[in-house]
């Protein structure tokens, strides 16, 4: 199961990691534009939502990767 989607998985978690969470000191950008928008978004300019969006979409990746994996194992099992 997990040989066909060995370097997809890897390459989502790698991104995940390296851009989706810098930087990594103080808190991952990803952490604040999450934070801000459920906190209302007051303030919030497009390059701020672009900002959300490019950060947050390797865990969109590694989302549709895990997912697809699931539905394999599932439809192999049953």
């Amino acid at each position: 199961m997990f040989k066909k989607y060995k370097s997809q998985l890897l390459n989502a978690l790698l991104f995940c990691v390296v851009p989706g969470l810098l930087p990594f000191s103080a808190e991952p950008h990803i952490v604040g534009k999450v934070r801000w928008v459920m906190g209302g978004a007051v303030g919030m300019q497009p390059m701020d939502y672009f900002d959300l969006v490019l950060h947050g979409s390797p865990f969109v990746y590694l989302a549709f990767v895990l997912i697809k994996m699931l539905r394999e194992n599932l439809s192999t099992n049953a």
